[in-house]
């Protein structure tokens, strides 16, 4: 059984997710707690299995409590967030602070419960799961990366491709932050996540990197040094354009209950760039991206998946390592250094 705290300032609210998980055979609801106050008072008190997170509280909001909680008591946490631009903002905070997952409402509380209850529960049973020793550990403060890496390969003719979901936002700071902003090629990431939220993710990266980090446009041209996030809702390609190689965007079906996918950035890729890619699969859940990896690997191309060790959930590394495409297991903080060696030799 799954012991729950739910956190929300909304009486109505705390109801209606009480109930949500009362009708769940897995939940027990322990309590309810109405800012994040009450909430950091409770954790310690009940030592919940889980906590649900609003993000807009009176007296203590949402961060500033995961804050508190992940460093006194660490809890897998999985954020309620609105779907605005500040909403969007402090919930890539949030995970970089060690929340597991987040669901987005779109509006208000009445119409929204039933729209997210489903994709709540889900995530909530995963979240359980994570590993949470791992997101207790605070992300140091990003350092710029030593600038003068010499590249040995013409710029341009290799690339990098990430893909990622739970966990993926504290993944992609550990490995982006230590790249150099002169790396020889460009990087696309994957990272499953809903619209909105890709950008906030990019411009949160793009101020922390030596590397210049956006959401993706269709067409935009692939140039070294720069990093293209999927946006939230679009699976993302490569495709050649005379001497360019260019993203194009597309609304194609989501793959397991995913768009954007990793898998059709990979296999991709794997057409367009052969043995030039540098594949890498990073912590989240189930087993998107393995069969990219194997179209990469099958091209000669190079692949990196993160290791158990380090990873939140290691569904997405372990489905690629089984399948026997991976060519190097690295825990998260040594995976930049290994991206540079495979770009420069």
């Amino acid at each position: 059984m799954i012991r729950i705290l739910i956190v929300d300032d909304s009486a109505f609210m705390r109801k209606m997710l009480s109930d949500l998980f009362a009708g769940e055979n897995d939940f027990i609801v322990l309590d309810t707690a109405r800012n994040g106050k009450d909430a950091i008072d409770k954790v310690k008190r009940l030592k919940p299995d889980l906590v649900t997170m609003d993000v807009e509280m009176p007296v203590m909001d949402g961060i500033q409590s995961l804050e508190v909680i992940m460093r006194e008591s660490p809890t897998p946490v999985v954020m309620v967030s609105s779907l605005t631009q500040a909403g969007a903002e402090a919930t890539i905070r949030a995970l970089a602070l060690g929340a597991v997952d987040f669901v987005a409402k779109v509006s208000g509380p009445i119409s929204n419960i039933s729209g997210i209850s489903a994709e709540l529960i889900a995530k909530c049973r995963s979240a359980v799961r994570a590993n949470v020793a791992r997101l207790a550990i605070p992300l140091h403060k990003p350092s710029i990366p030593n600038t003068t890496m010499k590249p040995a390969v013409v710029q341009g003719d290799r690339i990098v491709a990430i893909g990622t979901s739970t966990g993926g936002p504290r993944a992609l700071q550990e490995v982006i932050t230590k790249l150099p902003g002169n790396l020889p090629c460009g990087v696309l990431i994957v990272q499953h996540m809903p619209p909105g939220f890709t950008k906030s993710l990019a411009d949160r990266l793009n101020s922390i990197s030596s590397l210049t980090v956006k959401e993706a446009g269709n067409n935009d041209i692939i140039q070294p040094g720069m990093v293209f996030i999927a946006p939230g809702d679009y699976h993302m390609t490569v495709e050649h354009n005379g001497n360019n190689k260019i993203i194009k965007l597309n609304q194609s079906p989501p793959l397991a209950g995913h768009r954007p996918a990793v898998d059709p950035m990979f296999e991709s890729v794997a057409k367009i760039y052969g043995d030039k890619v540098v594949g890498v699969i990073l912590t989240g859940m189930g087993h998107d991206g393995a069969k990219g990896m194997q179209l990469i690997k099958q091209q000669n191309g190079y692949n990196i998946a993160e290791d158990q060790s380090t990873a939140v959930v290691f569904g997405m590394p372990k489905s690629a390592i089984e399948m026997g495409v991976i060519d190097k297991v690295s825990p998260i903080h040594a995976i930049a250094a290994e991206i540079i060696k495979s770009v420069t030799k």
